[in-house]
């Protein structure tokens, strides 16, 4: 004996399979895809790290801080020692100078005697705000980005050269 199927019933089960596997589909996507986006809704802390106390910095002599640099890019964080030259006049206004020197990258120092930043590879010689006393340096000493937050004192890790 030869049946016919009901051509309504087998369209119904058809939709009924197409929609369940589309949830399924769905309900196993989302949370990838919310996992490969979720960078997108991050708070972003625009690239500021913590140096240290804005009361361990002395007034009117340049010191050299190391701290620790983090680096986020989408998941990954990754840190690194890195360092800056901070001099302050007032102990509220802070200037933080990258420790290379602009001719060719070298670190220079302060010298307290004669009271000038010494880059040692090719005789490159700054004063305290960071200007070009002489040497071959092109500009004066790249500064970075500050800000003060609850006593403790911020840097952008994006250099900004000074205008000469």
């Amino acid at each position: 004996m030869i049946t016919v199927e009901d051509p309504v019933r087998r369209t119904l089960l058809k939709r009924g399979i197409a929609l369940m596997g589309g949830l399924l589909f769905a309900g196993l996507m989302a949370p990838a895809g919310g996992y490969f986006l979720a960078p997108l809704w991050r708070h972003s802390d625009e690239g500021w790290s913590e140096v240290g106390p804005v009361s361990a910095i002395p007034v009117g002599t340049p010191i050299k801080v190391d701290f620790v640099e983090r680096k986020k890019d989408g998941w990954a964080t990754t840190e690194g020692r890195a360092s800056v030259w901070i001099v302050t006049t007032d102990g509220a206004q802070f200037t933080v100078y990258d420790p290379r020197c602009t001719h060719l990258g070298c670190p220079y120092r302060w010298d307290t005697e004669k009271g000038v930043f010494l880059c040692p590879c090719h005789t490159a010689i700054f004063d305290m705000d960071g200007h070009v006393l002489s040497g071959p340096a092109p500009r004066p000493l790249d500064r970075l980005l500050t800000k003060v937050e609850d006593g403790r004192l911020l840097i952008r890790a994006v250099t900004h050269p000074q205008e000469t």
